[in-house]
């Protein structure tokens, strides 16, 4: 029993199509009539999904406010307001609101994974009512109407089928199985795996050749696409990394604000300052140590990722998928359509004469050659070739063909098993139309899974000629030369674990079929043409890619809904299994505890033949286990775990509008390389945050501890509160968001992925702060006393510390552009952003100092241009503080080098 099946639902692939007819209490030679369906459509309603009403702009603008620094900035604001500071109390309010406009416009409207499967409602489907043939929307069909399918239909509800003719069925989007699947109506095992169920047609599938009749027996969200998609509505996405952490900074922020503000209360009562004054130094104190333009510079750092990642095909739908991503340590990555290219291609022949043949190009557009020895062949020069091929369109019944624009795209109408038969005849010099007009088809046995062969039966010259393809053991049986049988098993098993899909082709020269009699009076008669191999390729890029990976810390694991051997030969090409990993099918991972499995993980390469619920598990037990999970997928099957994953990531092209939506980011062009690159762009996206954070800390620190320091020593507050305000606004703000924009420093895939529980301001950057936050608070406050000691009016004091902190962090910008590389080569122009944002910031300082209207708001009047030079040269000793460290950190390391590579 599957998450897919509830406890009360009959197993309708073990029963007998009679017995389902009769249970759903349908007739299958008239079909409902008119008023039962009216009945069951009153009863269970249409054969669509319910749609979920998705969160509205005001609830993704309110959300913005659910952040420990926006509470501290509300409450300093209330705290302004009660004291009857209203411009202040307005001040900060507007920069609140501000924050939360900014991140609800980047965040956008969301949207829902369930959407893209309501497409049903816009299908047809063919049904048998009322004892005739009508053509319906999809939405309309209800349990027990009997369904009519043939090639190139799309099922639109759950059936099980009654009757078939050469019927096969392509699963891909819901199983991940990359074969079409040939269906029956013979009833299987009641513990068959969704895959397996040959008895079954499910919603969601897609008709590749042959016909067939079934009886509806699940409509809507009680298909197995339905409950999919309830799986998906119900599976909520994990925080993101860098939420966390942002969660974490924020509640010490508001434990150091609250301590800091026990402080000054303190220190303010001893010195005998009046309540009202020490409360609006409070309020200084609060809105300094809150650096409230850190929310800005994240999403502005996320909005360049996206731009950055969408130059490299990688569209993102959710912002926090950027920073998650280039924090990944695994990639559960799908088989068919991602790290292959969902195109059955034959890639080897081996001939009776004991030649092996090798073919190159893949999918369905014929550019390759038959290669023996690195030679080419033809089938014009070849003859054991030739007939070999004829034999492979001749029992075919798929047709490959050109687009009709022109483009160098090539589509196929039938089985994509077929259609590689097909296209190796035509890289071999065959032309599939001129072979089949010239030996048209007389009679054929349509492909039967119970004796697993094709055979059809053609005119020539000399008389009819019957052509067989099909499993090893089913023509081999037909053959007469059963001593070289055990070659050519020993033959085809060696193909086969190199995961090639082999098939056998034989001829009888002179003979006829006999539809009624079947196979049995042509077995000993045949004559071995060949074997073929196929394989779903290895995508040429995704091994580099797959590389590149281990190489940046990042695990990549295999999970697919394909055969585990198949699965595991992929996964050794592709590098993602190596000597000593595990596989595991779904059926031992439904034998596994939680526990089993935990302590498998780290083991396992491959999970393969695995259903949707227990992709969702997999990617769960990762997240327990600590791990940033990255899945990708393209089918409907793989909708949930895209949601559950810490990054889900959909394939553009093939990829279904499910797993589209389900997605963060959609990969435009299918590459597994793309979503390596994505990841390299999210770990510079990171990085940069880390800048602005220590940029922004730094100054947030300087500014209280300068506030501290002189009420300490018993001197009136360098700034105001409304000051401290607009330099964290506007003067951090214009070099923040172009500190953000700094381009990548070329290691980051050298590099481990950033650990889960890594605060947002780490150890290193803890040292850091303490060299840069001291420079700033002695240059800040030395210029606040001096100043104050030559007896110049305060407000003029107040004024030149002001602007003197505003060009502290303009040289200390400087120091967070590298943690090692001096500011004085030549990073600074790598961003021409910044150096805007530094005259920018230069013009609006000027323009708050010197214009009248600014003056009032904002408590400042002019001063000397010989105040500004001093301003400029006292300022500049943050630099030369940090240029220091970074020189002996330098000359350490290069010291430490030296002595790793004599002991070595």
């Amino acid at each position: 029993m599957t998450l897919a099946e509830s406890s009360e639902s009959p197993r309708w692939h073990a029963l007998a199509s009679t017995e389902v007819i009769t249970r759903v209490g349908a007739d299958e030679n008239v079909g409902l009539v008119s008023e039962e369906v009216a009945r069951r459509r009153e009863r269970d309603g249409d054969n669509t999904l319910p749609e979920r009403p998705g969160r509205s702009m005001a609830d993704v603008f309110l959300g913005q406010f659910r952040n420990p620094l926006i509470y501290l900035l509300f409450g300093a604001a209330a705290l302004a307001l009660a004291l009857g500071e209203t411009s202040d109390a307005i001040v900060i309010f507007t920069v609140v609101v501000v924050n939360a406009v900014i991140g609800t416009v980047q965040e956008g409207r969301a949207e829902h994974a369930i959407a893209a499967l309501r497409h049903l409602a816009s299908q047809k489907a063919r049904v048998l009512r009322d004892g005739r043939e009508h053509v319906i929307d999809a939405r309309e069909l209800v349990s027990g109407d009997i369904l009519l399918v043939a090639a190139g239909d799309a099922i639109t509800a759950d059936a099980r089928l009654i009757e078939c003719a050469a019927l096969s069925v392509s699963e891909a989007a819901l199983t991940g199985e990359s074969v079409a699947v040939s269906k029956l109506p013979a009833p299987v095992a009641a513990d068959a795996q969704l895959a397996d169920r040959t008895s079954m047609a499910y919603a969601g599938t897609l008709v590749t050749a042959g016909r067939g009749r079934a009886v509806v027996t699940a409509i809507g969200v009680t298909t197995e696409v339905g409950r999919i998609a309830a799986l998906a509505e119900t599976t909520r996405p994990p925080k993101t990394p860098l939420e966390r952490r942002i969660d974490q900074f924020g509640r010490y922020v508001m434990v150091g604000a609250g301590a800091m503000l026990v402080v000054f209360f303190a220190i303010g009562l001893w010195r005998g300052i009046p309540f009202t004054q020490v409360a609006m130094i409070a309020i200084s104190q609060v809105v300094g140590f809150v650096p409230e333009g850190l929310p800005v510079a994240m999403t502005i750092a996320l909005a360049v990722g996206v731009q950055r990642m969408a130059r490299r095909r990688a569209i993102v739908r959710r912002l926090s998928a950027v920073e998650t991503l280039g924090s990944t340590t695994v990639i559960c990555s799908d088989k068919t359509g991602t790290l292959t290219k969902n195109e059955m291609t034959v890639t080897a022949i081996w001939l009776p004469s004991g030649r092996d043949l090798a073919i190159t190009g893949s999918g369905y557009a014929p550019d390759g050659a038959v290669h023996e020895r690195e030679q080419r062949v033809d089938a014009s020069t070849d003859r054991e070739l030739a007939v070999l091929l004829e034999a492979l369109v001749l029992c075919n019944d798929s047709h490959v063909s050109q687009a009709a624009d022109g483009e160098r795209r090539w589509g196929i109408v039938g089985d994509p098993t077929e259609a590689a038969l097909v296209t190796v005849a035509m890289k071999g010099g065959v032309d599939p139309d001129a072979v089949r007009r010239r030996l048209p088809r007389r009679a054929e046995l349509p492909f039967d899974s119970a004796v697993k062969m094709m055979a059809t039966q053609h005119d020539t010259p000399s008389g009819p000629r019957i052509v067989f393809k099909g499993a090893i053991e089913a023509i081999l049986g037909l053959c007469r030369d059963q001593e070289a049988n055990e070659r050519v098993r020993h033959t085809a098993e060696a193909m086969a674990n190199q995961a090639l899909r082999v098939l056998a082709v034989a001829e009888i020269e002179h003979g006829e079929l006999d539809t009624r009699e079947g196979y049995a009076p042509l077995r000993g008669r045949a004559t071995l043409l060949g074997l073929v191999g196929e394989i779903d390729p290895p995508r040429e890029e995704a091994i580099e890619a797959v590389a590149r990976c281990r190489s940046a810390g990042i695990r990549p694991v295999m999970v697919t809904g394909d055969h585990v051997a198949t699965a595991v030969a992929i996964a050794r090409t592709l590098g993602i299994a190596r000597e000593g990993d595990l596989a595991i099918d779904g059926v031992e991972l439904e034998k596994l505890s939680d526990a089993e499995l935990g302590e498998r993980l780290d083991r396992v390469a491959v999970f393969a033949r695995v259903l949707p619920a227990q992709k969702v598990r997999i990617v769960s037990a990762y997240q327990r286990a600590g791990e940033v999970v990255a899945m990708t997928g393209d089918g409907v099957n793989d909708a949930p775990a895209l949601v559950r994953a810490d990054v889900g990531v959909a394939m553009g092209i093939t990829g279904t509008d499910a797993a589209k939506q389900a997605a963060k980011i959609v990969v435009t062009d299918d590459n597994f390389g793309t979503i390596v690159a994505a990841v390299e762009e999210g770990r510079v996206v990171y990085r940069n945050i880390k800048k602005a954070a220590l940029f922004l800390f730094a100054t947030s620190l300087a500014e209280v501890l300068v506030l501290l320091l002189a009420m300490a020593l018993g001197y009136p507050p360098p700034f105001a509160a409304v000051q401290i305000l607009w330099n964290n606004l506007v003067t951090e703000g214009v070099i923040t968001v172009n500190l953000v924009m700094d381009p990548a420093e070329g290691d980051e895939m050298l590099r481990p992925p950033t650990k889960t529980d890594e605060a947002l301001i780490t150890r290193p950057m803890m040292r850091r702060l303490a060299v840069m936050t001291p420079a700033i608070v002695v240059t800040t406050l030395g210029w606040f006393i001096y100043r104050t000691s030559t007896g110049i009016p305060p407000a003029v004091a107040s004024a030149e510390t002001f602007t003197l902190l505003a060009v502290c962090e303009w040289f200390n910008v400087l120091n967070c552009l590298s943690e090692r590389q001096s500011a004085l080569s030549l990073r600074l122009f790598r961003n021409p952003w910044l150096l805007g944002g530094l005259v920018v910031g230069n013009l609006l300082q000027v323009m708050v100092i010197f214009a009248p209207p600014f003056n009032d708001i904002f408590h400042t009047v002019p001063f000397s241009i010989e105040a500004v030079i001093g301003i400029g040269l006292a300022g500049s000793l943050v630099l030369w503080v940090e240029e220091v460290r970074k020189l002996v950190v330098r000359r350490s390391s290069a010291q430490a080098s030296r002595v790793r590579a004599t002991g070595a």
